[in-house]
């Protein structure tokens, strides 16, 4: 695929360049790109059965409507599987989109097999056999909450929940700010994005966080979610440079904002850990136990 030429020279050069993300919307989305090519089954099936007669073609085109469904249903599963593979903590998707791609396959390919010479037996056997390798090609959906040990249930439900809502919020950012159409700013945006994203990783990684920044990862991404669309209404009729330097500012003052929460989260978490430390090598000491290595003999 050809890709756009960018140096030091280019007229993009100075557009600020985005991190990779802790969870890559982009990643999550590529990811159903396996499933595409399963809508080509679909039109080959109606494309044959043209001149098979009416009651052929009619079955051809109910078996293309149930595969087309399938492939979407595989495509919407995959990114599915795809952001619950890359956090911490995830809940299991509500819809099996993978399970009832492959059913929905099974039956495609049976109702196909009708268009044919082979009968219902026949047809059923194909389609078990199509649902099979469906299966074994694209698996199933992740059938278990994923959790960290040590923590009760109620708490991480109610990190996965406001985590789910951070990112909702900023994927409305960014298709918001994608209707520009503008590269330095969507390139902008990416970089707060990422920041925001750390911090939704450093909760996930220690979900003891959340009391403390779930305000920044509701309240203030939804303020951010907002000002974008504000924003975007604005320029998009006025190309007013004013509103487009506070607008970059603001993102300015919410990256370092959550920069520095960030931050001061990490460095509580490590000041606790040599807490906790201190704490076991003195009633080590007690206990008679000497903790000298080799090398402080």
């Amino acid at each position: 695929m050809a890709r756009r030429f960018g140096g030091r020279f280019s007229p993009d050069a100075a557009a600020p360049q985005p991190r990779a993300a802790a969870v890559d919307p982009v990643r999550i989305k590529a990811a159903g790109s396996r499933g595409r090519l399963l809508y080509a089954p679909p039109i080959v099936l109606v494309v044959t059965s043209l001149g098979a007669g009416p009651a052929a073609l009619v079955t051809a085109l109910a078996g293309a409507g149930v595969l087309t469904l399938a492939a979407w249903l595989l495509q919407e599963g995959l990114r599915a599987q795809a952001a619950y593979d890359a956090r911490k903590i995830a809940r299991r998707p509500m819809l099996p989109r993978k399970i009832l791609a492959s059913a929905l396959t099974g039956l495609g390919v049976a109702l196909a097999a009708l268009t044919g010479d082979s009968d219902i037996m026949g047809s059923a056997l194909y389609g078990v056999a199509a649902l099979a390798l469906h299966v074994a090609a694209f698996g199933i959906d992740p059938l278990a909450d994923k959790q960290v040990a040590g923590l009760d249930r109620f708490q991480q439900d109610r990190v996965a929940r406001v985590v789910d809502e951070a990112e909702a919020h900023l994927a409305q950012m960014t298709t918001t700010i994608a209707s520009l159409n503008d590269r330095r700013l969507i390139a902008r945006v990416a970089i707060f994005q990422q920041t925001a994203r750390h911090m939704i990783a450093t909760v996930e990684a220690d979900p003891r966080d959340l009391t403390s920044v779930r305000r920044y990862l509701g309240v203030y991404l939804m303020g951010a979610r907002d000002a974008t669309a504000k924003f975007v209404a604005l320029y998009r009729h006025t190309n007013d440079t004013t509103a487009r330097a506070k607008y970059e500012s603001l993102l300015t003052d919410l990256e370092q904002n959550f920069a520095a929460r960030t931050e001061k989260i990490l460095v509580d978490d490590h000041a606790d850990m040599d807490i906790e430390i201190n704490v076991l090598r003195d009633r080590l000491q007690r206990e008679g136990v000497s903790l000298k290595t080799k090398g402080n003999e």
